[in-house]
């Protein structure tokens, strides 16, 4: 092998600098062969030069360059005369547009047509506005949604037209990546205020994913084919996998979202959160202004001797250590204690309607006439109505269904007595005023005898 240096730039071309970097020559070839993307940098030597010296010098001196040719490639026009030129850049000094001019003619993007006497923009010059194409664009939301669009409108694009490789499917799955890796970090974090700031960028980024989601399972489908090349199928791969995981995240931003709701407090009942506080403290310019006047007087330190410093901490340690167990026997053998089974005691209201419902009972036996119906607030305001309360109308309201009732007429007690009395409740469609301190209204009914056929109820 011969030891001069490896003609990076091509054939008949001189020997690049970038070989002078690598250990030797046949480094230099090796990683020009091993590297793709290294082998079509030392292609494009006019493009390089062309950025060199485009962005080579101060900032300032940069952007006035980057004005004048992207202004120049936005003309749309083949051919443009030094008179035009100075009227679109009539604010400069001529000093400074000749400059900026000569750099770009010294680097192959300006030239002079002496026959047209006029200016052109080369086909580098074209190569060189879409690269910088980026530049014109407002600046987006985030950094970061700005970045994955340009890459999925680059990706998207080339695959339409066909020429997709796979160093532009490599750029978007690193830029995923990076994205799920600031997710994650934001979802680990804990912190309600990175979470849901995540999550708006989750779903700026969810929305461009989804909206490219055909063609980047069309460059799959091709790269797998027939028709795909290795590289370009392992980078499809590799995209493959990272927008599935980028998109599973989501059920991951729920939860992390649920449990800090979960966390948050509310103090008292004036319905303020303690994100609202925390909210309210961020925008707050100086936080120290705060406990302006909050002190009334100064606190002063204490000092204290190490012996009484020791036999403190010696104390808590003794305090709170814990105590070694004791084996303990078993208890032996008991008798169960005696005991009895307490029923529960039913409202005297219940024996009270019984013993009113008898006694009208008896009182028709005695007179040997027909029972006679009776009127249902006599027997739900008993015998003494203006002693009867609103709860114990309602629970004896409650038990008149219970009169006749085949199911609780079997049951032992109290219960079951008022269901085998020989009456039957016959309520009415319409409620009478009364004149109680606590019943304005009461549903009118009668208590019928159970041999009498009821009537159904009618409206007034």
């Amino acid at each position: 092998m011969s030891e001069a240096p490896f003609d990076i730039a091509g054939e008949g071309e001189a020997p690049s600098l970038l070989a002078e970097f690598f250990r030797d020559a046949q480094a230099a070839g090796d990683a020009a062969v091993d590297s793709p993307l290294l082998w079509q940098l030392t292609r494009q030597q006019a493009l390089t030069q062309a950025l060199s010296g485009l962005f080579h010098g101060p900032q300032a001196l940069v952007q006035l360059r980057l004005w004048v040719f992207l202004t120049l490639a936005s003309q749309g026009q083949a051919l443009l005369s030094r008179e035009q030129i100075d009227e679109l850049f009539h604010t400069l000094r001529p000093e400074a547009l000749e400059t900026a001019l000569k750099r770009l003619r010294d680097v192959q993007l300006l030239e002079w047509d002496e026959a047209a006497r006029a200016y052109q923009l080369p086909a580098l010059a074209q190569r060189m506005a879409g690269l910088l194409a980026p530049l014109l664009a407002a600046p987006a939301e985030d950094e970061d949604g700005g970045e994955l669009a340009a890459l999925l409108g680059q990706v998207v694009g080339a695959n339409q037209l066909g020429n997709v490789d796979a160093q532009q499917l490599q750029l978007l799955h690193a830029q995923l990546q990076r994205l799920h890796g600031a997710f994650a970090d934001a979802i680990a974090s804990g912190s309600e205020f990175r979470l849901r700031q995540a999550r708006s960028r989750y779903d700026r980024a969810a929305l461009l994913i989804d909206r490219a989601s055909e063609a980047i399972a069309a460059i799959i489908a091709r790269a797998q084919g027939p028709e795909g090349h290795l590289m370009l199928e392992r980078a499809a791969r590799g995209l493959g996998q990272a927008q599935s995981r980028l998109l599973a995240m989501a059920s991951q931003f729920n939860r992390a979202l649920q449990q800090a709701d979960r966390q948050r407090v509310t103090l008292g009942t004036t319905g303020i959160t303690s994100t609202d506080v925390k909210r309210w403290l961020q925008h707050q310019g100086a936080l120290h202004g705060l406990l302006a006047g909050a002190l009334a007087r100064p606190a002063f330190a204490h000092a204290l001797a190490p012996h009484e410093l020791a036999d403190v901490t010696e104390a808590e340690f003794e305090r709170d250590r814990p105590s070694a167990p004791q084996a303990e026997a078993l208890p032996g053998a008991q008798e169960a204690p005696p005991g009895t089974l307490a029923a529960v005691a039913l409202p005297r209201e219940l024996h009270d309607l019984n013993h009113l419902l008898a006694t009208w009972s008896a009182e028709d036996g005695a007179a040997g006439g027909p029972p006679a119906a009776r009127a249902i607030a006599d027997a739900l305001l008993g015998p003494r109505p203006a002693a009867t309360r609103y709860a114990q109308l309602a629970y004896k309201a409650q038990l008149m269904p219970l009169l006749g009732d085949p199911q609780a007429a079997v049951l032992p007690g109290a219960t079951g007595a008022l269901a085998r009395q020989p009456w039957r409740v016959a309520w009415q469609a319409e409620a009478a005023a009364l004149a109680h301190d606590e019943i304005a209204l009461l549903t009118l009914g009668q208590l019928v005898p159970a041999d009498q056929p009821l009537e159904p109820p009618h409206d007034g």
